[in-house]
């Protein structure tokens, strides 16, 4: 190989890779390091990325000011419910859709993509309107039941991938006597696990790192999320910048792995996207 030859597919793309990794990194990194600075040092002009020593008691001291290991805890029952109703309505619609043939499908499909062209604002007043007539505010039926439904991202997602599907597996399946839901169940769905591991990711990024959800439905402290926790320690404790620091690492965390475990399935689901041909 020559040397222009390496340096134009091998040493460039690898540069660039590695300057974009350290320009997107940097941020985690002073938060971490934030986190373990004491309060004099965060405002040091110079800036010092690495503290002097690490106060890890910070971490604690955060933890013994708000409660977040209940946020923590509340947040991940909402991502939890969120990913049971996604996994169990969106496959079912899809395949519906995409499988089996019936009259009205293509117009049902283009009404569900249709819903995603809606602003989320345009949807808060009637939503609310419709969850207080049902009694729901204050309870995390607002941020959860939306997810039996189907989200329709994830029902197009889910079609994309079922059409690359060879029908004659299901028509086999059908001459040895396989009903449809058995169909679904046992040829279908095993199939799909590289994206359905894909919708349980976004689904939960989505209810991880909702904010304006549980801003508006949960008025009891006691039911806060995460992200509605940081908020209000922000208001009470803001001057205490490190320990505001320290619980936005610990909920960094959870993304950070998310990522690591599930970034196989994640590439894996590359194929759901061989419908845009």
């Amino acid at each position: 190989m020559s040397a222009a030859k390496l340096l134009r597919t091998k040493i460039f793309p690898h540069t660039m890779l590695i300057l974009f990794s350290v320009f997107f990194l940097f941020p985690f990194v002073w938060l971490v390091f934030t986190s373990l600075k004491s309060s004099n040092e965060i405002f040091e002009l110079p800036p010092r990325i690495i503290p002097a020593s690490f106060h890890w008691s910070n971490y604690k001291a955060a933890f013994e000011t708000v409660p977040f290991g209940h946020y923590m805890l509340n947040t991940l029952i909402i991502c939890v419910v969120c990913i049971i109703g996604q996994l169990f309505a969106a496959p079912l619609v899809a395949y519906s859709i995409s499988r089996i043939p019936w009259m009205g499908s293509k117009i049902i499909f283009a009404i569900v993509l249709a819903t995603m062209i809606l602003p989320s604002q345009v949807q808060l007043i009637p939503q609310y309107i419709i969850f207080a007539k049902l009694g729901w505010i204050n309870t995390i039926l607002p941020l959860t039941i939306g997810a039996f439904f189907g989200a329709p991202f994830y029902i197009f997602l889910l079609r994309q991938f079922l059409l690359g599907i060879p029908k004659e597996l299901s028509e086999a399946a059908k001459m040895d006597g396989a009903s449809e839901f058995r169909i679904y169940a046992q040829i279908i769905l095993p199939t799909l696990k590289p994206a359905l591991a894909t919708v349980a990711l976004f689904t939960f990024v989505g209810a991880y790192t909702d904010f304006m959800g549980p801003l508006i439905y949960l008025n009891d402290a006691a039911k806060w999320t995460l992200t509605l926790g940081l908020q209000g320690f922000q208001q009470d404790h803001g001057a205490q910048w490190e320990r505001l620091m320290a619980a936005s690492t610990i909920m960094a965390i959870p993304m950070i792995l998310l990522y690591f475990f599930g970034q196989k399935y994640y590439m894996q689901s590359g194929s759901a996207f061989t419908g845009f041909k």
